[in-house]
Formats: C-alpha cells, structure tokens, sequence
C-alpha cells in the first residue's frame, strides 16, 4: 500500500448487480445526466499539439500531432471524438509487432503537480494493457539491463544476461481511499528491484480486457489525419480511476473528480515495448477532462417517488432530477425500467402506483377502463446502431484496399433487411455446428446479402465474417418500442412477404420457424406477429446431447437494455462465444473479448439518446414514402407531426405507418416514438398527485430546453411540440387536481394545429385529456410498489413449440454471464 499526501480527496465506488427480467435505474441515489453528441458539446472541445507538450520534440515520432478532443467538460460516461492532424500513414499491428505510426490512447487519473500545481497524469495512473498484445503491455522483457532508461528504473529488474533478462513493469496505481487516503498498488517489481511472482500487471482487480477502455491502435490515413471515437469511464464503471468521484468545496459546491486522456504516439519501427515505458512515455500528450460529479445529487431526507416503465425516457428523466429533487417541495425520483403495459396496468388499477411511463395505452382487462390521464414528456426513436470497419476482400479495388480498418460511416436498412437480421435467416445467426439445412443457400450475414449491397454499395468486396453481423443485438423481454418495431415491418409489403416465406429477389428465404405463415413454419403455428418482444425461435443446437450444447440465445446473447446496444457497439463487443473451457469448474463456453479499433464488428439495437451519448453511428431506415432517413431530431419531429391517435384512447399519439400521410411524407423517420407520463387521478393521495404534476411540469417546460447541462434535455430527444407541451400541463393540472382534464379538440387528421386554449380552472369531472392536435415543431411518502396482476403474454405461435422461451432465457441468463461480463453501470 502506497500513500500519496499530494492527492485530493477521492471516491471509490463499486457497482454490483444482478440483472433479471427487470432493471433498476436508481436515479435518486445515482445521477448524473445524458452525454450530448460533439455538436452540443462544441464550446468545451480542446486541441492541444506536440509542439505546446512536448519537451523531447526533437526526437519525436509525430512532431507535427494535433490532437482534438470533442468535449472536455460537463463529462458523465460516455464516448468523445478524438481526431488529429500531423500523423503519419499507419502500418497495422500483426501477432508480432505492434504496427507503425499510429497512436495510443487511454485514460488516466492525475497527481503529478507541475510548476502552474496543476495536476498532471502519471504513468503509473493510466489503466493500459490489459490485451496484452505487442506495444500494448504495462510490462516486457528487455533486451539487455543497458535498454532501460534511468527514469525506468525503479520499475525494472536487472538481469545478469542470458537466461536471466532483464525487465520492466509499470504498476498501477488507484486514486486514494476516500476514506484512508491510501492507493492500492499493482505491482510486479518491490522496493529493491526484485520480481513479485505471481503478479499479472495487465490482467487485475481493476481492470480487464473485458472492462478497459484502452484503445491499443489508432491508425492515420495517407494523410497522416484520423478519428477515434473513445469511450470514458467513469468511478462507477472504473473505481481504480476515480474519475467524476465527487468532491466538495469549502463553499460546499460538489464537483467530479477531474481526469486525463492520454494520447502516445508511436513512430516506425517493430512497436513491441509498451507506451508506458519512458522511451515512449516521455512524447504522451495530455487533455484533462473535467466530469460531473457521481453519487447523490438530492438531499438526505428529501421526498421519494416512483417511475415505472419505458427506458426510452431513463437519459431525459436522469438528467432532469437534480433539478426535481433540489427545487423547493422537490422530491427524488426512482425510475424502474420495465414493461410499458404492466407499468400501465399497475398506475390504472393501483392506488398511489408509480407514475408509468410508458409510449402506448393501457390495455385494460375484461371488465376494465382505460382510466389514465397521460402526459406526453419525451420524444425520442429506436435505431439501429453499428461499429464496423473494413476489411476489403482479395479483389477488392486498391482505394478499398487503402481504406482498410477504417469505420464503415453510413449504413441503409430496408424494413426486409430488418426483418432478417431479427429472425435468425442469416446462416451464421445460428451456433457453429448447428444444422442450418433449414435456411438453404441463405447469406451467412448481412454483408455477403445481394440485397444489402443493392442499397449499400459501398460495403462491397468486404470480407468481414462475424455472428455480430449476422444478427440484430436486441435486448430480452416485453417493450412497446418492440411492437412499433414489428409495425414498421410489418406495413411494408415486401417485408412482410418474406415473413410470410416468400423469397427476396435474390432467393433468401426467412428463417421458416419465424415464418408468419403457419404452412411454412416447421411447428405448424404461425409466429405471430406484431408482439411486443424480440424471439429467438430456432431451436437448432449445436453439440446437442453433450455438455458444451450451444443454442441460438446463449450463441447470440440479448442485451440488458437499449443503452446497451450503444455502448457495446462504441466498444466493439459483439458478446460473441469463444472457446469451450472444459478444465473450467463447471466446464463453461469463454466470452470472447472485444474487437479492437480497425476490427470491430456489430450491430445492435439502440435508442437516439444513447447513440448520442456513446457517439455510435446509426443506420438510416427506409420510411414508408421510401427514402432513407437517419433518427435525426428533424426527421423525428416530422414523424411526430404524422401521429395520429386510436379511437381507443385519443389522449395518446403513435405513428401509424399504414396511413397514407405517412406513406406519403419523405422526412418521417419510422421508428420514432413518443413516451407518456400516465396516472390514474382517482387513486392517488394528496402527496403522491401534487408529486407527479410537479415532475410533468418541470418536464413539458425547462426539461424541454436542449442541452448538456444537468436539468436540460439530452441529444438524441427532439424537443416537444408546443401542442404536446399543452397538453402535459393541461394533463398535470389534472392529476395535481385529481380529476380529468378538460379535453383539447383531436384533429382527424395530420394538419398544422390551431392554438390549444389553456385547460379550464375548475375540476368537476370530464372525459380524460384527448391528444395534442398534430403538431408543428416550435422553439426553444413514497407509494408502495404493487401491481395488479399481469397480463397474459401474447401468443407465441411456432415459439410455443420452437422454443420454451420463459425457461430458455433463464437458462440463457445464467449461461450467457462469460459473454455478457462485467458491465459497470453507466451513469
């Protein structure tokens, strides 16, 4: 154990959990706001060059490096873009050397003061090497005791030769014990240069290759420019790091314990030594990172209340609740992410229940009504999102051959392309050794597909070959983004057809057990569809019989979530199975780890909050008037002014892709969904009501204001049209009141709406609040968690005999806990 009197106060914080049918996102206890894409992020981007770092310029390897970070400040965990000029072309790394001129970029905590007593990183600070692949270690071997430098030397043993080499291992050292003060060290060489047996520097308590967030190689172009996009890590996802831990002043502001991004360059050359060695170390170049603070954010003793439902509102509602809880009368909010439709039935037949947030109606049981006030808060969209580079095929043309490791940009999907990635119809969806005779001369993924070229066709004479390619990464259970998912299939005719198992143009035929047609599929039952779920239908196992059997959900895991799928994409990790352990107590299938920056290799489902918040790309989909369109926030809000309400329950909006505005509307981005705030203002007490108005309030008005700030409204939500803004507030004064709403006049159909007059004073009962018109974008103690009883999940068709999916997910859970690892929490 280390103690270091120049450090400041530091947090260590540990997140554990275990993750179910139903994730919990304590959002009173731990918040810290939505990460905004580079264009919000602008004013606190900083370019620093080797010229203004660099003492040792003379001999540097890239003396003419820019490096530009995309955002410095207001950090929470996240993804930044780190971009450069002054490189040099990149050569790239083999299993033996380390490639040539690239960079090296990682993250690190500071406690080196400088002359200015700032503080700077220290080697010994940087959590690096835990791929262990050459140039990538936080240790090595040395050519001879004379190869270490002197400011190397404290970390080295000095061998006599020959057998006996000499080497060097820098440790790791964790921010301070907030409570001791004290650092826990990693290390492999003592006091008196002796080796430590049995330490594994790259490999520790703190981090892994299945959690470091290093990015080993970062290759320029012919140009000597590039960009990386690198993802940030906070004291919740890297405790040894410390970063945004929170710190309190002697004015009693609190603040995020501030970090570093370290860049290292690295010239011609083998590259085998690590970039923490001082040869290597010494022409590190800097950027201080300054983060919100981690931990509570509400006063002790402040009032609770709870959510419950869609996580497509979990970015917005995150960043809003320090601004909830620290108002006067404010109180916590807890969100639990679950169900929208049994969050929904629980607020409509519970006394005080959380407030749902849910995107569709309630549907009520035999004998019920649809009895819920719903406020629109959030607008926002499901997308598809992808990490891929290029890896040309041998006959590719030599601009793609140049073009090699570099991320593929731009992505079109088809409502059929979709579909298949969904249902398994690409041959390498299902386990190796499966039999797959049922998908014939299928594709074995998405990009050997004809039709995927035909509208992609940049992505030819690529030889990239993974299942996370082949497969849509989705996450497990129950979701009404699910169902607008399958509509948006559904309503498109070819889609459907090939559902239906009819073949596309190029022969590829559906999965037939996720065949909608009942003669097809090889149960006899149709899958039915639309649901409001993500199946994996096929049963087909590979090694089946043995121990090692390997089906279709423990081959191709699902996600927890929908952030998920971002962040897994920012990381390259497509939760792919490795090699079968068998000395393993219980023999077990590894998880393979990562790809790399130059070999990533997925795609995943997601939501636009998240895709902002890790800065992944997102695939443009085909809309029903056939235009690709990405889920930007004009594109959302000219879906929203399409939605139109059911006779069911005219208070709540959704995009109907059948109708013929929508078919006929070049701009609508498909998938875009609103979420509702949803109560029943019969059954609540006093406190709970003036509680949920509060929170709609602070929501439909400064939670609707863009930005990266805590209180502010994400990257990735589109702001509320004004209409939806009114009907919120008409719809808290009811729920505030405990009566309906006066209801504002529905339009019929998708025009630009008259002015919505402001909801009447009194509060005799009236019909529940209607929806917003179709609107025009414009401007700028707690109650006891019951539930009624669940609804009766929808027909399953072919999966009722395919797949037991209720025990096979459970299994799956338990089974995919190698592949899925450690996923930190991420706030």
């Amino acid at each position: 154990m280390v103690r270091n009197g120049l450090v400041r106060t530091w947090v260590r914080s540990f997140a554990a959990g275990v993750v179910t049918c139903v994730a919990v996102l304590s959002v009173s206890l731990a918040v810290t706001g939505a990460a905004r894409a580079e264009d919000a992020s602008s004013s606190s981007a900083v370019t620093v060059t080797a010229k203004d770092q660099d003492i040792y310029l003379g001999d540097a390897p890239m003396p003419d490096l820019k490096v530009t970070v995309s955002q410095t400040a207001d950090l929470v965990a996240q993804a930044v873009s780190v971009s450069w000029t002054g490189g040099k072309a990149s050569t790239l790394p083999s299993g033996q050397t380390g490639g040539e001129n690239f960079l090296q970029i990682m993250q690190c905590w500071g406690d080196v003061i400088n002359d200015d007593a700032e503080y700077l990183p220290s080697r010994t600070t940087c959590q690096f090497g835990g791929f262990a692949t050459p140039g990538a270690r936080r240790d090595d071997g040395r050519a001879s005791a004379d190869a270490i430098a002197p400011e190397d030397a404290r970390y080295s043993y000095f061998g006599k030769g020959g057998l006996d080499g000499s080497y060097t291992g820098i440790p790791f050292r964790t921010v301070p014990d907030a409570n001791t003060g004290v650092s826990d060290v990693v290390r492999s060489i003592d006091d008196d240069n002796q080796r430590i047996p049995g330490v594994n520097l790259n490999e520790n308590a703190y981090f892994t290759r299945y959690t470091t967030n290093e990015i080993p190689w970062a290759g320029s172009n012919s140009s000597g420019t590039g960009a990386v996009t690198f993802e940030l890590q906070t004291a919740l996802q890297s405790p040894g790091l410390g970063c945004g831990a929170a710190v309190t002043g002697a004015d009693g502001s609190v603040t995020g314990q501030p970090c570093w991004l370290v860049v290292v360059p690295r010239g011609a050359g083998t590259n085998t030594a690590s970039p923490l060695f001082w040869e290597q170390w010494k022409h590190r170049i800097a950027v201080r990172l300054d983060f919100q603070p981690v931990g509570t954010h509400c006063a002790i003793g402040v009032g609770e209340q709870q959510l419950a439902g869609s996580e497509l509102a979990s970015d917005a509602v995150s960043s809003w609740q320090p601004n909830l809880c620290g108002a006067e009368d404010g109180d916590a909010y807890t969100l639990i992410t679950t169900t929208d439709m049994d969050a929904a039935e629980s607020a409509n037949t519970v006394a005080d229940s959380p407030l749902a947030l849910t995107s569709q109606p309630v549907r009520p049981r035999e004998g019920e009504a649809d009895s819920l006030t719903y406020a629109p808060i959030a607008l926002t969209g499901v997308a598809v999102t992808f990490a891929v580079d290029r890896y040309p095929s041998a006959v590719a043309a030599p601009e793609e051959q140049d073009a090699a490791r570099r991320p593929f940009e731009e992505m079109n999907l088809t409502p059929r392309l979709l579909a298949k990635l969904l249902t398994s119809s690409y041959t390498d969806a299902l386990p190796t050794n499966a039999d797959t005779s049922h998908l014939g001369r299928n594709p074995r993924n998405i990009v050997f597909d004809p039709e995927f070229l035909s509208v992609n066709p940049t992505w030819r004479d690529q030889a990239i070959v993974s299942p996370a390619v082949a497969d849509l990464m989705v996450p497990l259970g129950r979701s009404g983004y699910a169902r607008a998912v399958w509509n948006y299939i559904l309503a498109d005719d070819e889609a459907a057809a090939f559902l239906a198992g009819e073949a596309d143009p190029w022969g590829m035929k559906v999965n037939p057990y996720a065949s909608t047609d009942a003669n097809v599929n090889p149960t006899g039952n149709a899958l039915e569809l639309p649901r409001d779920d993500f199946p994996k239908v096929d049963p087909e196992e590979a090694y089946a019989g043995e121990p090692r059997v390997l089906n279709s959900v423990a081959w191709r895991p699902y996600t927890n979530d929908l952030v998920s799928g971002a962040y897994y994409a920012l990381r390259g990790d497509g939760l792919n199975v490795g090699e079968w352990d068998p000395i393993a107590q219980p023999p077990k299938w590894q998880r393979k780890a990562r790809d790399l920056v130059g070999d990533r290799k997925v795609i995943a489902m997601t939501d636009t909050s998240s895709a902002h918040r890790y800065q992944t790309v997102t695939a443009r989909l085909r809309n029903a008037a056939g235009t690709f369109v990405a889920p930007d926030t004009s594109n959302i809000l000219a879906a929203a002014s399409l939605m139109t309400a059911s006779e069911a329950q005219p208070q709540v909006l959704a995009l109907d892709p059948f109708s013929a505005a929508v078919r006929a509307d070049e701009n609508a981005y498909p998938l875009a969904i609103p979420v509702y705030a949803a109560t029943n203002t019969s059954l609540n007490s006093d406190t709970v009501a003036a509680s949920y108005a509060r929170f709609i309030r602070f929501a439909a008005k400064d939670g609707q204001t863009p930005g990266n700030l805590q209180g502010q409204l994400p990257e990735g939500y589109a702001p509320l049209p004004a209409a939806w803004r009114t009907q919120a507030l008409a719809a808290a004064d009811a729920i505030d009141a405990k009566a309906p709403a006066p209801a504002p006049t529905l339009r019929p159909t998708p025009a630009a709406p008259a002015p919505v007059a402001a909801p009447a004073s009194a509060v005799a009962p009236a019909a529940p609040v209607a929806a917003a018109p179709n609107p025009v974008a414009s401007g700028a103690a707690s109650g006891a968690l019951s539930a009624g009883a669940t609804p009766d999940d929808p027909e399953t068709g072919a999966l009722t005999q395919a797949l037991p999916m209720s025990l096979l997910a459970g299994v799956a859970a338990a089974g995919a806990v190698p592949f899925v690892g450690r996923l930190r929490r991420r706030l």
